[in-house]
């Protein structure tokens, strides 16, 4: 693939286009910080069901005010590079997308920062104007992450083979399998043990120098 051909490169969120875990600075300000961070510790090592992990971390977020996804927002920082390999895939012409295990409430506020606007994301049940402790609607796990990739490649009119998924835990190993090019960055090791490519090191935009040299190859 020629690197002016238009590509979808989707990322996770969590520990991939940002360096922390939502859920984690939700928690936080729920007093629940050590509980929450153990379980999704063990659910990115694919040691726990995705699904089930969530409803058990969620529930831990309940009673606090819906207005902490603004503080939530405001604290999370973007990976080192991953503005710049954003900026540049779009300058190439590349559709980019999010798909993320964390919440839309905080993931679609990062993407309008920087110009993104296809993602995909669990949302959170909020009742008078507190959440409620449960998810609303359908829970994006390793299939539905999958699943997103596919929608947006068809919704662009983009083959599979130019799509592009990188992320870091189990969740994202049905992505990375999907996508023509798969990429585990600073991963867990289960899924540096799957993905086809693993980029070690801790920029985001790394990812255009291994693309660009996979394209030298053909």
């Amino acid at each position: 693939m020629a690197a002016h051909r238009r590509r979808l490169l989707v990322m996770d969120v969590d520990s991939t286009l940002i360096t922390g875990e939502v859920i984690e600075m939700l928690a936080a300000r729920a007093g629940a910080l050590e509980e929450v961070a153990a379980v999704t510790e063990a659910a990115m090592r694919g040691e726990l069901d995705f699904a089930a992990s969530l409803t058990q971390r969620v529930a831990c977020l309940k009673g606090l005010p819906d207005d902490v996804f603004d503080d939530v927002v405001a604290e999370a920082r973007f990976t080192d590079g991953a503005p710049e390999l954003v900026a540049e895939a779009q300058r190439r012409g590349w559709v980019v997308g999010l798909v993320s295990g964390g919440f839309v409430e905080v993931v679609g506020p990062l993407a309008a920062q920087v110009g993104i606007t296809r993602y995909r994301a669990n949302r959170l049940e909020t009742e008078d104007s507190k959440l409620t402790g449960r998810t609303a609607g359908p829970v994006i796990d390793r299939d539905a992450k999958a699943a997103a990739l596919r929608e947006f490649a068809e919704a662009e009119g983009i083959d599979m083979a130019d799509t592009i998924a990188i992320g870091d835990g189990a969740n994202d190993l049905g992505m990375i399998a999907a996508a023509g090019i798969g990429i585990a960055f600073n991963a867990k090791p289960i899924v540096q043990e799957q993905a086809p490519h693993v980029l070690p090191g801790t920029r985001l935009d790394a990812a255009l120098e291994l693309l660009d040299a996979l394209d030298a190859r053909v």
